[in-house]
């Protein structure tokens, strides 16, 4: 079974990891996209007055509630303390979840070898699917694929298609919020008070 993984705060979750899910579904064939919010992101701080794991937990679940092939997995706020991919990659095979496809976008490329921990073990472990953020990352995001392939034995996959650009940062402070995520996330963000919505 070919198995998408999407990982990522999801603080909020908008309508912009749900497009990128869905590329990566079509262009792939993957039977199904694990949504796994991340517990303590190793690389980047949770932003003051952020959303609780529970509260962004829901928020996924309402996100892709009306999307058969997506689900919710919560085993890296399970596991707790800070969340690296290559121990989520372990515990998803040792599961029994096989052909793995960790779904990225161009500033996780671009930065791959030199912020992931064990970047050379994750390759070994899934292949890459790579969704632009923007259409013109498209000539730096090959020219990366290329030297991860020859230097590190990577299995890369680009993604092609319409690119969707939304920054959950943007929607934090204030943006367009029923533009960006879907209707039943928007309400729950607006009911419990969540980044200053009332």
């Amino acid at each position: 079974m070919r198995t998408g993984i999407l990982g990522g705060t999801f603080n909020p979750p908008h309508l912009g990891h749900l497009h990128a899910a869905h590329l990566a579904k079509d262009a792939l064939g993957l039977d199904k996209v694990l949504f796994i919010p991340t517990n303590i992101p190793p690389h980047k701080s949770l932003p003051a007055h952020t959303a609780t794991a529970a509260d962004r937990c829901e928020m996924v679940r309402l996100l892709i509630a009306d999307t058969p092939w997506a689900q919710i997995d919560t085993l890296e706020i399970d596991r707790g303390g800070a969340s690296y991919t290559v121990d989520t990659l372990h515990a998803l095979l040792a599961r029994g979840e096989d052909d793995l496809y960790l779904i990225v976008g161009t500033d996780m490329l671009l930065s791959f070898d030199g912020v992931w921990r064990a970047a050379d073990e994750i390759v070994r472990l899934c292949t890459l699917a790579v969704c632009a953020r923007e259409d013109e990352d498209w000539g730096a995001l090959m020219r990366k694929a290329d030297q991860l392939r020859e230097r590190m034995g990577a299995r890369i996959e680009l993604v092609r298609g319409k690119s969707l650009t939304i920054s959950s940062t943007e929607l934090r402070q204030g943006g367009a919020l029923r533009r960006y995520t879907a209707p039943a996330v928007a309400d729950y963000i607006e009911r419990n008070h969540l980044y200053g919505y009332s």
